[in-house]
């Protein structure tokens, strides 16, 4: 326990002297087309990988919603027999990671899918825990009778789900705010019914290859470790050339506004008010991002919880945010209340969010946004998964490598004008979905 913990210290004090230093990411591409972006820390023997596709849910067939969660989920079930390497049923999969002490994954982010790394880094172990993570993303077994046990969990799961007003408010926000865009497809039985194993092989097929992979690494490895280290992972994927891959639709705006009151017996009502707001290579981000933590993203010192909240006692938490991606994502202001004040937090919100459109922020509070996105940016990159997030969001997105090193400055430079333009440009208060479920009519 005691040298965990040394290994932790270690670790936290290593990423805050290299915050400090500046964040120096190098990039490069291999043969085979993947990207590699890597942040060397040698601090901790330890190292974190993140290998992703474009191949998020957001291609999925609406028929066919959830089709990428489950091919990622079925990958840690089970790896195929192949050349002198055995079959690893799922259980034999956990203990191989288990004796490794090593973990990998899978997981669908909607306009990406993801597989995670952790391993120590001695030469050895880490040799290992790259073939054995090279054989599970490339080589899955797909096992019918196991993806017939999970989609009966994952139906029971949102069978149980759908019993909760939280569930109901989200899907329906999600398809009033999406319309026909796969951001707003929902997972069903029914569509979870038309998936099989054959769908899950093909998907694999098309998606993970080497040339759409790209791969962040933040860990106590060189540039030639690492190098080699990407090329061992993705060694047995099919090395067959990248189509274009179709283009997938924007998000269309909203035309009116749109209500939806649907009946809930809870003891509070769960509302959702909102509208398609904007993508994350737009130029706007940073204003919004310090614009909305003075609306709604900074807790206890935002303009809705001082007027939600504090003054009127509408809501206990109340909060919005932006939810930018590779297509318009929501912006959406949340709260739950008594189902009998449910019309009125709704007015107070939507007033609040008309007069900060229209005006904007005082200088004071932006003043103090600043402050505490500033001084709050350490926190951001704090330990090797938190700072892994930010590499991949930077590769994901095509932000450029000193986009870290910048943040600071890209806040401190924002102006109320600034706020008050971009806020404009962006949102709508008049043609926004509202969502309410459980409030009394």
């Amino acid at each position: 326990m005691i040298a965990i913990k040394n290994v932790a210290c270690a670790l936290l004090f290593g990423l805050a002297g290299l915050a400090q230093a500046g964040i120096p990411i190098q990039h490069w591409t291999q043969a085979s087309g993947a990207g590699v972006w890597l942040v060397e820390s040698p601090t901790v023997p330890m190292v974190d990988v993140r290998i992703e596709f474009d191949a998020g849910g957001r291609r999925d067939p609406a028929a066919q919603a959830g089709l990428t969660g489950a091919s990622v989920g079925l990958m840690s079930k089970g790896i195929r027999a192949k050349g002198n390497d055995p079959a690893l049923d799922e259980n034999a999969l956990g203990e191989a990671w288990a004796d490794l002490g090593a973990s990998f994954g899978g997981s669908d982010g909607g306009d990406r899918v993801s597989f995670s790394l952790r391993s120590l880094t001695y030469p050895d172990l880490l040799a290992r825990a790259a073939a054995l993570a090279a054989r599970q993303l490339a080589e899955p077994a797909y096992p019918e009778a196991v993806w017939t046990r999970e989609r009966e969990r994952t139906v029971a799961a949102l069978r149980e789900a759908n019993t909760r007003p939280a569930t109901i408010a989200g899907r329906t926000f999600n398809q009033a705010v999406y319309g026909n865009h796969p951001y707003g497809h929902d997972t069903n039985e029914q569509t979870l019914a038309r998936i099989s194993v054959a769908d899950m092989q093909a998907w694999h097929a098309r998606y993970l290859k080497p040339c759409r992979a790209r791969v962040s690494i933040v860990g106590a490895v060189t540039r030639a470790q690492a190098d080699a280290l990407v090329t061992q992972l993705l060694a047995r994927l099919p090395a067959a050339a990248c189509e274009a891959l179709p283009p997938v639709a924007e998000v269309q705006p909203l035309s009116a506004a749109v209500e939806k009151h649907i009946p809930f017996d809870s003891a509070q009502a769960h509302v959702l008010i909102g509208q398609p707001g904007f993508k994350r290579d737009d130029p706007d981000f940073f204003t919004l991002t310090v614009g909305n933590y003075i609306l709604g993203g900074g807790g206890f010192v935002s303009r809705l919880t001082e007027e939600v909240r504090e003054k009127r006692g509408l809501s206990y938490s109340v909060y919005s945010y932006f939810a930018p991606g590779l297509h318009a994502g929501a912006f959406t202001i949340g709260l739950q209340t008594r189902p009998d004040q449910a019309a009125q937090a709704v007015q107070v919100a939507r007033e609040v969010l008309r007069r900060f459109v229209a005006d904007g922020p005082t200088e004071a509070e932006l003043k103090a946004a600043k402050d505490n996105l500033v001084g709050g940016f350490a926190l951001r990159i704090d330990n090797n998964r938190k700072l892994l997030d930010n590499v991949a969001n930077i590769a994901a997105h095509g932000l450029p490598l000193d986009y870290l090193d910048t943040w600071t400055q890209q806040v401190a430079k924002v102006t109320v004008a600034d706020i008050r333009a971009a806020f404009a440009r962006k949102l709508q208060p008049d043609r926004m979905v509202t969502v309410v479920v459980g409030g009394q009519p």
